[in-house]
């Protein structure tokens, strides 16, 4: 197991390696010059001319990028060429909205759907398991941000139960508050998300009552429902874990449509200003960011097929 923990540490590396110099290189391809914003449409050459020395942007791109780089490696990921705030503090302050809101979705999803797929599974042919089956295509078939201004039209218009949009200005100094502001959106991800997963689960399940392993459990006694927890859980667990990491990486990619659909002041609501304004320190830190937290999903994903499955800690 440690070797195979090891050699999944060195893929990540390396990805991260080849995901910083994509993300950097693709970011000076784009069309704009961050210079010429600061300077205004007044600015003469000279003018930005000189803000492009002052900001480093006269260098070559290696230079910028191990400057870039090595800061990084010490923890500091730049300062805003707009207002010069730290990265790392903007992206902290973000976080404290965008993590809550993917994880808490992530799990409720989870609750939901994984025992659901399990029922749906071992229920297929009665009425309650295709009820389960039909009401998952529509959780999927239903785009999110519909689900988000219908349950602000319902839960907070109608009912006036919950907030329809924003986040407390103190962030997490009333729990409460804050937890009451990320209901909806929360809700929102894992109807979804959940739509996804149960579809995944009930596949595996189904997969797995087919083996002769289950048949035989059957045939010692016991019940469908006690052979698929007991014997099946095990292997139909491999594909879910693989789909609930995937699920939470592209929530974590693509949670901007519900932040603004509820005015969350997210990451994702500032990278989109920070594309707008040509910030190339915080658009880089940003997606960078992102990366990272999406290749340790991966690593963590490999690393619990390997719990799960002797067979994948197979070194070659």
């Amino acid at each position: 197991m440690t070797l195979f923990v090891i050699r999944r540490l060195g893929l990540l590396v390396v990805a991260l390696f080849l995901s910083s110099i994509v993300i950097f290189v693709l970011l000076r391809l784009l069309p704009g010059d961050i210079a010429r914003v600061l300077g205004g449409t007044e600015a003469s050459p000279e003018r930005i001319e000189a803000l492009r020395a002052e900001l480093g942007l006269d260098r070559s791109f290696f230079e910028q990028y191990t400057d870039w780089i090595s800061g990084i490696l010490h923890g500091d990921f730049g300062r805003s060429l707009l207002n010069n705030k730290s990265v790392l503090d903007e992206l902290g302050s973000k976080l404290t909205v965008t993590a809550p809101l993917v994880l808490f979705s992530s799990v409720l999803a989870a609750l939901v759907a994984i025992p659901l797929g399990f029922i749906a599974a071992s229920r297929h042919r009665r009425a309650d398991g295709v009820a389960l089956n039909v009401a998952s295509q529509l959780g999927i078939a239903v785009p999110s941000f519909f689900v988000g201004l219908l349950l602000v039209v319902v839960v907070s218009v109608k009912w006036d139960l919950l907030p329809a949009q924003g986040f407390p200005t103190d962030g997490w100094e009333d729990p409460a508050e804050a937890f009451r502001s990320l209901a909806l959106p929360v809700i929102t991800l894992a109807i979804s998300q959940g739509a996804v997963l149960f579809r995944f689960v009930r596949s595996a399940a189904l997969d797995v009552i087919g083996q002769d392993y289950m048949r035989t459990a059957r045939a010692k006694g016991l019940t469908k429902s006690q052979a698929l927890v007991r014997h099946g859980l095990r292997n139909a667990s491999v594909p879910i874990v693989s789909i609930i990491g995937v699920q939470i990486a592209s929530l974590i990619a693509g949670v901007l449509v519900i932040e603004r659909v509820f005015q969350l002041p997210g990451v994702g609501q500032m990278l989109v200003t920070d594309v707008g304004t040509r910030d190339l320190a915080k658009v880089q830190g940003t997606v960078l960011l992102i990366a990272v937290i999406v290749l340790l999903i991966g690593f963590v994903v490999d690393v619990v097929h390997g719990l799960i499955d002797p067979r994948l800690r197979a070194v070659g």
